[in-house]
């Protein structure tokens, strides 16, 4: 028992997986495009929507092989063709990705189903070489699956946005499935040290979409010293981002604990999602294409998403003598809406602001860690 646990504490991510992630990076990167269209001085309802739509599938593809590999994986011949094959999936999706969606729904599906059906078979392909607790968590993700592919797969019989409703659809059960099934998977737990690396890898992917940022800063304009300012602040905000989020990872977590590893699965969900909101508020920041206020309310709002989501993941993962109190949680809260108030009555430059939120994170950091 003891050989066991010590080898699922040293598991580690293989090189096949890190490049598994780097074809993720395209489509992660259309994702967040969406999110700079602005029409009439705001991002439109619509934008907003799809911007969640076409991340939420991407995100679930890359979390249903992680976790497989997490539970399951080897670094063995049969195990590489899944991935190889999936890769060739993950193609075909990001190709497809993109605002019109009826023009590239055919293999933007085919892509979908085919990634998570490959996932589905390799449980079934394993479970017959588990045993106990491992054999019924490995049949039941297996067969369940299914059920949201054959919804999902259906809309194929279906026009305008019945069509989307029942794609959706799919995909929500297909989420909820692992939530549904948390008894019996809590009892065949997550390796917490391998998926929480495998996810600040991805965290690095869309850190890295916040450096395109302020490249994309520098190079929209003639260097002037207001442009370097800003640049020079967001960097310091990213490097602020980062420092919070891995010194939180390597120090303050809990890698031994054993759960499901729901937490960090959902909660990373909405990390992301407001990673890529503060990426894509840094270039509209710069180029002021928003309305003043739609602009403070956007950026402060992703920035409270990510405040929530990492202050939610981390407490529960956190020792339990280094937990952070309510105290702390309303001295950020205070200082996060004492920025937007000043704000509002005072229209400050975009440099400010984003100084503002440099403080935040700094300030958030030295809580933290």
């Amino acid at each position: 028992m003891k050989q066991k646990f010590s080898a699922l504490i040293e598991k580690k991510v293989t090189w096949l997986e890190l490049f598994y992630d780097l074809l993720f990076v395209a489509a992660v990167s259309k994702a967040s495009h969406v999110l700079l269209h602005v029409d009439d001085g705001i991002i439109p309802t619509e934008y907003l929507l799809k911007f969640v739509l076409i991340f939420v599938p991407i995100w679930w593809a890359w979390v249903g092989q992680s976790l497989f590999v997490n539970r399951y994986g080897q670094d063995i011949l049969s195990h590489r063709v899944f991935l190889i094959l999936q890769l060739f999936f993950v193609l075909i999706m990001t190709a497809s990705l993109s605002v019109d969606f009826d023009q590239y729904y055919v293999p933007f599906l085919i892509g979908y189903i085919g990634l998570r059906a490959m996932t589905a078979i390799q449980y079934l392909s394993v479970h017959k070489k588990e045993d106990a607790h491992r054999r019924d968590t490995a049949r039941y993700l297996g067969s369940r699956f299914w059920i949201g592919l054959a919804i999902s797969a259906l809309s194929l019989f279906f026009d305008s946005w019945i069509r989307y409703a029942v794609l959706y659809t799919g995909i929500i059960v297909d989420i909820l499935l692992p939530l549904i099934g948390r008894k019996l998977l809590v009892k065949s737990p997550i390796n917490t040290h391998h998926l929480l690396e495998r996810f600040s890898l991805f965290t690095l992917i869309l850190l890295g979409e916040s450096v395109i940022s302020i490249l994309a800063v520098l190079q929209s304009s003639a260097w002037t010293w207001e442009s370097i300012l800003f640049a020079a602040l967001t960097f310091m905000l990213i490097i602020a981002m980062w420092w919070q989020y891995f010194d939180n990872v390597e120090k303050k977590v809990n890698k031994a604990l054993e759960t499901a590893g729901q937490t960090i699965i959902y909660g990373h969900l909405f990390i992301y999602l407001s990673m890529c909101m503060i990426a894509a508020s840094i270039q509209l920041l710069f180029l002021q294409q928003l309305s003043y206020s739609f602009m403070l309310f956007f950026i402060f709002g992703s920035v409270l998403l990510y405040f929530f989501s990492t202050t939610l993941v981390f407490h529960k993962y956190r020792h339990i003598d280094q937990r952070l109190g309510v105290q702390h949680l309303i001295f950020m809260l205070s200082l996060l809406c004492l920025f937007l108030l000043l704000n509002l009555f005072v229209v400050v430059p975009n440099y400010v602001i984003i100084g503002e939120l440099m403080i935040f994170f700094a300030v958030y950091t030295k809580v933290t860690t």
